[in-house]
């Protein structure tokens, strides 16, 4: 019998999203959190983290698509890309698409995560084992902290900055994240809802601001997250969203990968915000000629 499974969030305590389910196919408590397999009504199979929705079959492909190819399309050469969280493998997946791509770390906390993927979400790890892809078992915020100028590109795919992920939303983070991208390097963080959480992502741009010469936020549309999307900070020591991309798209025939989501016109869409978002994050504005 299907029932239907509540998020719990303790950050939107006014708004809870809920999707019917036929019935759980996985739960495991590990040092870290709580994992949830489930089988849903209408969006697929879906991974939860202490009972928050991390992905459904049905949309990650929004999320994942843009928090990989925005960055990976804006720099002019990267080659060498970490991945922070990520352990449903959807992120991985989709920077392995890029043929100029050397390697890409993937630096998950809790191992549990990426087993339970690649047994139960196969559409979404099926690139773990690409050779340009090294796992390591580790607590993102010390692995930045312990590889300065090593990347091109740094991906932060985390979950909500509660439990596990609360160190990745401060500062010293985002420092650490600056050191460790050379000096053209470009860093994307998942940063939340742009209206339901506008504090949390003010928050974040503050932190970059510091560092970075270049500070912008961009969003997705996925029906499972409170609000309907999320969206991502972009922080760049030297490239813009859009200075490199005729060149990168031309250069990788990205049309041929029968992509679901992102397209040139989206990636550049996607940084285009409401005015009173605008203004309150004190972004600046945004020209698409």
């Amino acid at each position: 019998m299907s029932e239907w499974f509540v998020e719990k969030l303790n950050m939107a305590q006014h708004l809870k999203t809920q999707i019917l389910v036929e019935k759980k196919i996985h739960s495991e408590k590990t040092q870290y959190q709580e994992i949830g397999i489930f089988d849903t009504v209408g969006f697929g199979r879906m991974l939860t983290l202490d009972e928050v929705i991390m992905c459904t079959e049905k949309d990650e492909h929004s999320y994942h698509e843009m928090i990989a190819h925005v960055p990976m399309f804006s720099h002019k050469n990267p080659k060498n890309v970490l991945v922070v969280g990520g352990g449903d493998g959807g992120t991985v997946r989709e920077l392995v698409r890029h043929n100029i791509l050397d390697k890409v770390d993937l630096c998950e906390i809790d191992e549990k995560v990426i087993e339970a993927s690649k047994k139960f979400l196969p559409t979404m790890s099926n690139q773990f084992s690409n050779p340009k892809v090294n796992i390591v078992i580790e607590d993102g915020f010390k692995w930045v902290k312990n590889h300065k100028n090593h990347y091109d590109v740094i991906i932060v795919d985390s979950s909500d900055p509660v439990g596990p992920a609360e160190i990745l939303f401060k500062e010293e983070f985002i420092k650490y994240c600056y050191e460790s991208l050379k000096e053209d390097g470009i860093l994307v963080n998942q940063a939340e809802h742009l209206i339901l959480f506008t504090d949390i992502i003010k928050e974040i741009l503050s932190f970059g601001k510091k560092y970075f010469p270049i500070y912008l936020y961009y969003n997705t549309l996925v029906p499972t997250y409170p609000g309907g999307c999320i969206g991502f900070t972009f922080f760049s020591k030297k490239y813009t969203p859009f200075e490199n991309t005729t060149q990168r798209w031309n250069s990788e025939n990205f049309e041929n990968w029968n992509l679901k989501y992102y397209t040139k016109q989206i990636h550049k869409a996607s940084f285009v915000l409401p005015k009173e978002i605008i203004q309150e994050l004190e972004l600046p504005e945004v020209s698409l000629q």
